[in-house]
Parts: structure tokens; C-alpha cells; sequence
């Protein structure tokens, strides 16, 4: 839950960075941090070296977010998302700037009449991000002298227990970080039979820009993508909508709309999960992208699927994965490696 709590949005992925270093300590035979920002660990497999292959396996350390852009006369901050919104779930957030000289709280809402003074009208408009605004209940003077066009901004939310469930503002994609720290720790001792080159990611939710070179650097043979997924088993959805179902294991993907998974790899997992009593279940997703389609048009082309945690309520501070499908999904990487 501590990784859903750190700040890291697109390009200021440093806590998250400092954090991932910290656990890595005695699990990779090599760690080091490329131009971009990812972390790239090394687990050296235990076959002969011209037949083990080199599997990528990349989940990314940034979460959806804010960068400030304008300050306007009267001390109000305006803001540049990055990544994907539904501005329903931004009405009146707490937030953090997170200034050179230390984090500023604040409160982000629209531009507009509260609902004691609008017209029935006003209440039904669904506002776009360039109207939100953060107060930071201080003067111009003061706002102006300590922030700064392009100070981080992020969005408040302690991650918590709810029932079976882990819920937070980023499990996109510190869930995944965590499964692959776990697969880490899981061969501390033991190799595996392929070289596991493990990539935390920067800048997937603006493009999959620190997985495209961490896949041209590292020249993998296999790629893997580690990522959340719709689990749409809510009220008010159909289910032929649902995409996945939460609890019933790890997502094998097929197709969303950056890549094709290869097949080969998609039936060899499901066959792998089948064969060792792990719970998967197959994913099509019509909308999305994944560091797995840029491992899989690096160079020139590498064999590549995306595992997927089933996640409801994406791109929210609500964010919630099922224990029992990160079991899962630690599972079928550690059988597939080993």
C-alpha cells in the first residue's frame, strides 16, 4: 500500500524510483537507471547462455496526474493533465503541489457556481480539465513566489483494506511494480532458467515513452507487460462489458488497442496457469495501451504479451485490485520463469 501512497507522475517518477531501488537490495545480480528514468534489474538465468532467453518484464512507476501551468492574478494554479481523466471523479479533490521548497495541499474543483446558485442546466455540464483550478489558500504574492509552471501535482488518497480488495489512487501500475518486486524476491536464491530483466518503468501514461527504450537498451528475446485492467463487474454495466471480473485471477491479454499479444506466448501461459492450478482468465480490452506493445515493436520485433490485474474503478483515487488475482499473477510469471 506504501507504493500507492508515493507521488510519481510522468517524468517525476523519484520517489517511486528511490523507493523500487531500496527493495531491489540483494535481488538482481545487476540494477542501474537509464537516461530516461527506468529502473532496469538483472536476474541472470541458470541455463547456458546462448539458449536461456531474455525476458523483459516491464511495469511502469508513474500514475496519472498533474503539472502546474499557469498561475493566474489572484493566486489560483491551473493544470496540465497527464494521463487520462474522467473529470466526474475530480470535483472537489484534495491535492499536493509539490513545490522546490516543500508540498503545498490544496483543493482542486471546475470554475463555476456551487449548486445553491446554478440553473438546473449548469449542474448537468460535465467540465473539461483546462477549467479546474487548485486554491491553495494563500495570496498571489505568496503562490506566485513559491510555485513554479511545471511543479507536480498530485492527487490525495491513503490506500486502504477494503474487504479482499486493496484500494488506492495508483495501483495503476504500483500493483504491477509490486508483483514484480515479488517475483524478485521469489528467486533471491534459486535462479531462473531464463535471464529475468525486470524494467519499472517511467512515463507509460503519457505514450509508454520509458518502456520503447528501455526495450531498444536491453534487447530482450521475449517481452512481458505488467498492467491493470478493466474489471467492469459493477452495477450498471452489462456483462459482456465487464472485460474481467475481480477474483477470478491474473488477465492473460489478447488484443487491446496498442497490440495483438503473440499467440504462441498467450497459449503457453494459459496452458502454464491450466497446468498449475493458477486462476487467469482471458482478456480483450477495446481501448488501452501497455509497455507490452512497445517491447513488442522495439527493434525489430519482439514476441510479446501483457498480463493484466483485474483493477475497478481505473484512473480514480479508488483504485482497487483483489489480493487473490496479485497472487495469481506473481504465480504464473514465477511458473513461467522457473
Amino acid at each position: 500500500m506504501h507504493l500507492s501512497n508515493l507521488p510519481g507522475v510522468p517524468g517525476q517518477e523519484d520517489a517511486v524510483r528511490d523507493f523500487v531501488l531500496a527493495e531491489l537490495e540483494g535481488l538482481a545480480d545487476d540494477v542501474r537507471v537509464d537516461a530516461l528514468g527506468n529502473v532496469i534489474a538483472t536476474r541472470n538465468g541458470e541455463g547456458k547462455k546462448g539458449k536461456r532467453e531474455r525476458v523483459m518484464v516491464s511495469a511502469h512507476m508513474d500514475e496519472i496526474g498533474f503539472l502546474v501551468r499557469f498561475i493566474d492574478d489572484k493566486g489560483f494554479v491551473r493544470v496540465q493533465a497527464l494521463g487520462g481523466f474522467d473529470t466526474r471523479n475530480l470535483f472537489a479533490r484534495d491535492v499536493t503541489v509539490h513545490a522546490r521548497g516543500g508540498a503545498l495541499p490544496g483543493i482542486m474543483t471546475p470554475g463555476g457556481k456551487p449548486i445553491h446558485i446554478s440553473s438546473a442546466e449548469e449542474r448537468k455540464k460535465i467540465p473539461e480539465v483546462k477549467e479546474f483550478f487548485i486554491d491553495l489558500g494563500l495570496d498571489a504574492e505568496e503562490v506566485k513566489r513559491r510555485v513554479r509552471v511545471g511543479d507536480m501535482v498530485t492527487l490525495d488518497h491513503m490506500a486502504r483494506r477494503v474487504g479482499s480488495l486493496v484500494c488506492g489512487k495508483a495501483m495503476d501500475d504500483r500493483a504491477s511494480v509490486f508483483m514484480l518486486l515479488e517475483v524478485l524476491r521469489h528467486f533471491r536464491k534459486t535462479p531462473p532458467k531464463h535471464d529475468l530483466i525486470a524494467v519499472f518503468s517511467v512515463q507509460e501514461e503519457v505514450g509508454l515513452r520509458g518502456a520503447i527504450t528501455a526495450a531498444y537498451g536491453v534487447e530482450p528475446t521475449v517481452g512481458i507487460g505488467l498492467d491493470v485492467t478493466l474489471a467492469v463487474d459493477t452495477p450498471g454495466v452489462s456483462p459482456d462489458e465487464a472485460v474481467t471480473r475481480m477474483g477470478e485471477g491474473i488477465g492473460i491479454k489478447v488484443f487491446d488497442s496498442s497490440m495483438i499479444s503473440t499467440r504462441s506466448l498467450v497459449d503457453e501461459f494459459y496452458d502454464l496457469a491450466e497446468a498449475n492450478g493458477i486462476r487467469a482468465q482471458m482478456e480483450v480490452l477495446g481501448q488501452g495501451g501497455t509497455d507490452g506493445a512497445a517491447i513488442q515493436r522495439s527493434r525489430a520485433g519482439v514476441p510479446t504479451l501483457t498480463l493484466s490485474l483485474p483493477t475497478r474503478y481505473i484512473h480514480s483515487v479508488v483504485e482497487s485490485v483483489h489480493v487473490d488475482d496479485l497472487r495469481s499473477g506473481v504465480d504464473l510469471l514465477v511458473a513461467y520463469l522457473g
